[in-house]
This record gives C-alpha cells, sequence and structure tokens, in this order.
C-alpha cells in the first residue's frame, strides 16, 4: 500500500445520494481512490458522472451518505476548518465579487484566511506577478477576460500557502490559449511548491497532463491509472482516414472483420482494427466497392479522447458491468508519468 504520509487525498466507498426513496438519486456511487503528495489527479467524465459532487463531498461542501473521504488525513465531515485552512478551492463558476478590483479581491481573500498585513504585502505581489496580472490590479474583476478570471481565482485560493488545491472545471469555457497558459501555471506551481492538485476537467488534453487519471461515469469510477496506461485500454490499433460519404463509410466498416469499433471526429473516420495492414486494404476495398472513397488512410496512436469514448461506450452497452479498475491501479499502486 502506498506510503500513509505521502496520501494527501483519500475516499473508501464513498457514495451521495440526493433525494429520498423512489426520487433518490445516487451521484456517486462507491468511489475508492488515492491521490498522493505532490502528484495532479485529473477526475474525467462526461457532464452528470459525478465528478463535482465528489469533489464537493471531499472537500466537505456536501455531506456524503456512506464511506470515507479526507485531505491530509482530515475528515471531510468532521474536520472541515482544519480542511479550509489547508486546501485551495477553485469552483466551477467564478465567484469572486465582480464589482472588486483584482487587488481588493485579494486583500478580501487574505483576510478571509486570517493571512497577516505583514504577509499580504509580499505575498499579494507575488501571485499578481506570478498570474500575470500585476498591471490589471485597479481594473474590477467583471471587466476581466475569461481567462484572467481564471487566474485570478488561481491567485485568491493560494494566497494562504496550501498544500492541496481543488479545482472543478477550471477552465470551462476559457479560450485554448489561456487554458494552456492556465495549466502551466499549474505546472509552475506543482514544480516549485509542491502543491497536491485534484481537478475536475472535460478536456482530454488536460486529462494528458497529468500523473492519474480517474475515469467516472454514472457515479463510479470505472477506471484509474496513468494517462499512458488508460490510452492502452483501447482495443486493437488505430487507422484514421477521411471518407468522402461519412455515413455510408461508418455503417460499411463497422461490418468488416478484424473492425473492433469506429469513432467519428468531424470529417475524419477512426477505425480500431487488430491488424492494421490487413484491414486497411480490405476497408480500402469494401469502401470502394460502395463508390467510397478514402484520403489520407495511415495509422494513429490513441489519444486520451478515443479511450475515454471507448470506455464510455463500454460502459453503456452494459450498464450492470462492475467498475474497471486496471491491474496495478488499484489505490496504492506505484504511480508514474509526466505531469503538466
Amino acid at each position: 500500500m502506498m506510503d500513509e504520509a505521502r496520501v494527501t487525498i483519500r475516499t473508501r466507498d464513498l457514495v451521495k445520494h440526493f433525494g429520498r426513496r423512489k426520487r433518490r438519486v445516487t451521484a456517486v456511487d462507491g468511489v475508492t481512490l488515492e491521490v498522493r503528495r505532490g502528484e495532479t489527479y485529473g477526475l474525467i467524465g462526461p457532464d452528470g458522472a459525478g465528478k463535482t459532487t465528489t469533489t464537493r463531498v471531499i472537500l466537505g461542501l456536501l455531506k456524503r451518505t456512506a464511506g470515507q473521504s479526507e485531505i491530509l488525513g482530515y475528515d471531510s465531515m468532521r474536520d472541515t476548518y482544519e480542511i479550509r485552512e489547508r486546501v485551495g478551492y477553485i469552483a466551477q463558476q467564478f465567484t469572486l465579487s465582480r464589482d472588486l478590483t483584482v487587488m481588493e479581491n485579494m486583500r478580501f481573500f487574505a483576510q478571509v484566511h486570517g493571512v497577516s498585513p505583514a504577509d499580504q504585502a509580499h505575498r499579494i505581489p507575488e501571485l499578481l506577478a506570478f498570474a500575470g496580472l500585476t498591471q490589471f490590479t485597479r481594473r474590477h474583476a467583471g471587466q476581466l477576460s475569461g481567462g484572467m478570471k481564471k487566474k485570478l481565482a488561481l491567485a485568491c485560493s493560494l494566497v494562504h500557502e496550501p498544500q492541496v488545491l481543488l479545482l472543478d472545471e477550471p477552465t470551462l469555457g476559457v479560450d485554448p490559449v489561456s487554458r494552456r497558459e492556465f495549466w502551466n501555471l499549474l505546472g509552475n506551481l506543482r514544480a516549485e511548491k509542491g502543491v497536491t492538485i485534484f481537478v475536475c476537467t472535460p478536456y482530454m488534453d488536460e486529462a494528458e497532463r497529468c500523473n492519474w487519471v480517474g475515469l467516472m461515469y454514472r457515479g463510479k469510477l470505472v477506471a484509474q491509472d496513468s494517462p499512458q496506461a488508460i490510452k492502452k485500454l483501447v482495443p486493437g490499433r488505430l487507422l484514421a482516414f477521411v471518407p468522402s460519404q461519412m455515413a455510408a463509410a461508418k455503417r460499411r466498416v463497422a461490418t468488416l472483420d478484424g473492425v473492433l469499433e469506429v469513432q467519428t471526429y468531424g470529417i475524419t473516420l477512426h477505425v480500431f482494427v487488430d491488424e492494421p495492414e490487413r484491414r486497411e486494404r480490405e476497408i480500402v476495398r469494401a469502401l470502394e466497392s460502395e463508390g467510397v472513397t478514402c484520403e489520407g488512410m495511415r495509422e494513429i496512436d490513441p489519444r486520451m479522447e478515443e479511450a475515454f469514448i471507448s470506455l464510455i461506450t463500454r460502459q453503456r452497452s452494459d450498464l450492470d458491468t462492475e467498475s474497471v479498475i486496471l491491474p496495478g491501479a488499484v489505490p496504492g499502486a506505484e504511480r508514474g508519468g509526466d505531469v503538466l
């Protein structure tokens, strides 16, 4: 098992119900996970999977129905004050005061967390510089761009120097350049300060930046491992091409021998096959017989997005399937891989 001193976030058989009796909804269904010190753990899944509810229960914002949840050894239900002192949190929606300036928001959060004036004098300028907001201290938060609002929220969440940072879809609705800048800040934060980061994200490219990834579906944690291992769960090898007729190509390819799975990405068809060289020829011949041409047929490496869709599709096809915990991915397993 993982060294207890290295575990920062832990849940055991965590359950959260909403409603009662016949109207009861299970938002979190027996989730067990561990996040070790200094790593970035990404919780991914479709809308309604239970990611936000899991995060809020871990933080103590929602009362759990059953199981265990803790941060830094403090129980989420019993030790909420101790947790708030040591943890930073960025909610899905922008929660800072839009009528306050950047500086006023920073000072407000510093005072809420009991940061002394002397500490504020050096921490706030450092955080503003870190977030690239030094030139905008007098601008009202409501007048900031989406990316700048997220950076301000990050700076405010760090003003009390937390050991752990929980982020609930922090870059939702933010343009790609600002998303990359935000994640660069997280990478610097983890590297320089050793902060443990737990992040919910709908973006698969962000999941690739994490040490460890957990995939949720309908309240269950159906897979968790490194991004590299998650991608290896996808069956077979991947061929990609642009067909002249997408619907006809997808329908025909799905009937061929050796085709394990078919996914569409805009104008591109992704086909998982058992033997790429042999199946490529068969696919081309079969489509030509239907009057469909293929452009740019090539083998590519699966990304997190393909793995995500494949795993979710399999779960949907059999709702009674037990949760899939990968070999070596049980809580406490050795972790590795690049981050951020």
